[in-house]
């Protein structure tokens, strides 16, 4: 007997101890099942009912026999109604055309040339370049007919050589200019000077009123651009 509760010791303790850590263990919690909520359904909207067809207006036919009268055309103005002005005649007519002016150079320069001529210091036989005349004046004029005056009135002064025409218009090109370009200012006339050899150069202007313009001219050296003489005349309109 000793024998055997020396082994039933051990077993009922081993029980024993088994009992209370299954106690000690709580049990596994169970997961509930979720339910999702329904979602709400959406009312349908009722259908609109589609506009009837706008009724068709009835064919009116005109019954036999009856005319139906015309409709009136547009009124037609007749020329030959007085006190009326037609645009067709005020279109015809145009503006009335600028007044050319016309002037009398050659009264002007002739005068002052001759007093240039007999002025002291000017040597004879020297080469004299005529720049353009400038306009200066308060208004349009045709300034070639000016220089081909002054021009005209030194021809056979017998005291300078005249540069020409060619020789301008060549050495105008030489330094980029047009050939009908007006030097303008002194230093550009000096320029040309220089190119054509001349030794003195007659610079112009027309000033003044343009109905009643008067003609300035100063004689300049080209080598110091000294002012050895300058005149003034009044130009008279012809008509």
């Amino acid at each position: 007997m000793r024998g055997i509760s020396r082994y039933l010791l051990p077993v009922v303790v081993a029980i024993i101890m088994t009992g209370c850590t299954m106690r000690g263990q709580s049990p596994a919690p169970v997961d509930q099942a979720q339910t999702k909520p329904e979602q709400p359904q959406q009312p349908q909207q009722p259908q609109q009912p589609k506009p009837p067809k706008p009724p068709k207006p009835p064919v009116v036919t005109a019954p036999s026999g009856v005319v139906v009268p015309a409709q009136p055309g547009p009124i037609v103005e007749e020329h030959g109604t007085p006190g009326r002005h037609h645009s067709s005649s005020s279109s015809g007519s145009s503006a009335p055309a600028p007044r050319v002016r016309h002037y009398d150079w050659g009264s002007a320069a002739v005068p002052m040339v001759s007093q240039m001529l007999q002025s002291a210091g000017v040597s004879n036989g020297s080469v004299l370049l005529v720049d353009s005349v400038n306009n200066r004046t308060n208004g349009s004029l045709k300034t070639s007919d000016a220089t081909s005056a002054l021009r005209s009135a030194l021809t056979n002064n017998g005291k300078f050589t005249l540069v020409s025409s060619q020789q301008l218009s060549t050495a105008k090109q030489a330094l980029g200019l047009s050939a009908n370009d007006s030097l303008g200012s002194r230093s550009k006339a000096m320029g040309i000077a220089r190119k054509v050899g001349a030794q003195y150069v007659l610079y112009s202007n027309a000033t003044g009123n343009v109905n009643a313009p008067q003609l300035q001219m100063q004689l300049m050296t080209v080598q110091s651009g000294e002012i050895v003489w300058s005149g003034k005349g009044a130009v008279q309109q012809t008509h």
